[in-house]
């Protein structure tokens, strides 16, 4: 396509001149990053004001410069911003018009106030060397001044005097300027100093950087549950190999691990979280699904069934006096509300009797140290407990003589007991009309320690609220192609590994 530059006087055509180049007005990038937005959409508003030209005529896809418009016959590159090919300068067409008065009278404005500026950087220089000015060095322009020796005070100069200060010689500048203008001007120094470090403070305080949770634990255990820091940091070093974050990357490593965390913590929506963290919703929709599978990689182990000599020897002592060491796990269920799927089989299956709502149920079982040492995949909440249980695999975990403690529902005795293994619930009343007195004392046992994984369902759903969701999203519980495990099912394993590094709700004496 023929081609022709449209500098104003300037005839160059591509069918004519042959060897001649021609080059593109720039355009803004939009995809490169903020650094490169701005860079770019600087230098378009350089090219557009040396060329004269119009925006609407710069968006043209035909606009051209040649060659003989810059020095060595191309641009420069982007980043060399210093260049004088930087944007096109050569032969332009017009004539520079002489500066009005007003913008002479502008420039030297600028030029007092850039002499005022220099003279109380000098000065600020000269108080973070010495305690004091040393004005007997004070270079005096009028012969006629006589300064004293040693210890000049304010009062020994007169208003109208001109001197040129230690600093302000150094960097070749003088003023008139009186010791009472230059107190006045140290005073607003050090109270736009001031300032300056409080806004730093507070934008630090609205950044999710790692120096900013590292500076406040507060902010620690509120946005990630986490009990500290060095926790925090910990599991971060932990994920942070498998975390991607190039130089065109908008968020780092750390602020996408936190921003994961957020979510599970405070059960926020994508897009608060885009704005959060100024990112698109659909980058924050990237963000949560890619790391949110290395969580759960990393940090499933933390969900572990323990040996049993690990048991007996850190047994807690309400348990000993009730059990002895033999008590192995206490089992229960717990329910997270989820949308109202659109498929009839799957509305019947997510049905719960119990919660009158659609939800996805959760086997979870607790080591009596107070633990997590187990959680299932999520079930559809009209499944039974009996029926998770079995089918879950938590039973292949016991060895001969294990004690399992649970609830009335959980009516798996026979099951339990394939494994030579023995289950502890509340005695029925089965039609009569009270309990004996030796079933009360018993039942009484059994609740006092059973209530345990209680407390610990409710830590895991209290420090990570995503699990009290009132609707979660339907998308959430299929799994993709390739993968074992649903999101769902992923998060269950996180919360409670996370919740795991917390001191536990189960004395130990």
């Amino acid at each position: 396509m023929p081609m022709s530059c449209c500098v104003y006087g300037c005839s160059s055509r591509s069918t004519r001149e042959t060897d001649k180049r021609y080059f593109r007005v720039p355009k803004i990038a939009q995809r490169r990053g903020e650094k490169w937005k701005i860079l770019t959409e600087k230098r378009r508003k350089k090219w557009i004001l040396n060329l004269r030209l119009q925006s609407g005529g710069a968006e043209s896809a035909n606009a051209r410069v040649c060659s003989d418009h810059f020095v060595r016959g191309c641009p420069s590159a982007l980043d060399d911003e210093e260049s004088e090919d930087w944007a096109p300068t050569v032969n332009l067409g017009y004539e520079r018009k002489p500066r009005s008065e007003s913008v002479l009278k502008r420039e030297k404005r600028m030029k007092l106030k850039a002499e005022q500026h220099r003279c109380a950087e000098a000065i600020l220089d000269m108080q973070q060397t010495a305690e004091s000015p040393d004005l007997s060095l004070v270079t005096v322009e009028n012969p006629e001044l006589q300064l004293p020796a040693e210890n000049p005070q304010p009062e020994d100069f007169s208003v109208n005097e001109t001197f040129t200060y230690p600093g302000c010689a150094a960097a070749g500048c003088q003023t008139e300027l009186t010791m009472d203008d230059i107190e006045k001007m140290e005073d607003v120094l050090r109270q736009n100093t001031a300032e300056l470090v409080d806004l730093r403070s507070k934008a630090l305080d609205t950044q999710f950087s790692q120096e900013a949770f590292e500076k406040n634990e507060d902010k620690t255990k509120f946005y990630t549950g986490l009990p500290n820091f060095l926790v925090l940091i910990q599991i971060f070093e932990l994920c942070e190999p498998y975390i991607t974050s190039g130089p065109m990357s908008l968020l780092s490593k750390f602020e996408q691990f936190i921003l994961v965390l957020l979510r599970l913590r405070l059960n926020l929506p994508l897009k608060d979280l885009a704005f959060r963290f100024n990112i698109s919703l659909s980058t924050a929709s990237r963000v949560w699904h890619k790391v949110i599978d290395i969580l759960h990689k990393r940090l499933e182990f933390l969900i572990e069934w323990p040996e049993r000599h690990v048991l007996q020897a850190t047994m807690p002592l309400s348990f000993r006096q009730a059990f002895g060491c033999k008590v192995a796990v206490i089992v229960d269920c717990f329910e997270v509300f989820i949308e109202r799927p659109s498929n009839l089989l799957a509305q019947a299956q997510t049905w719960s009797n119990y919660k009158h709502h659609h939800t996805v149920k959760f086997l979870i079982g607790v080591a009596p140290q107070g633990y997590v040492t187990y959680i299932s995949s999520a079930w559809g909440g009209r499944v039974s407990d009996k029926q998770i249980t079995i089918e879950s695999g938590l039973l292949k975990n016991l060895l001969p003589g294990d004690i399992v403690l649970a609830d009335r529902g959980f009516n798996i005795g026979d099951n339990v007991g394939f494994y030579c293994a023995s289950l502890q619930t509340p005695a029925f009343t089965k039609g009569r009309k009270q309990l004996s007195a030796y079933e009360v004392a018993e039942t009484r046992k059994i609740a006092n320690l059973r209530i345990h994984v209680e407390r610990v369902i409710g830590l895991v759903r209290r420090k990570y609220h995503i699990l009290q969701s009132r609707a979660m999203p339907i998308e959430n519980m299929s799994t993709k192609p390739g993968e074992t495990h649903a999101l769902i099912d992923k998060i269950g394993v996180i919360c409670c590994a996370l919740s795991n590094l917390s001191e536990s709700v189960v004395p130990l004496e």
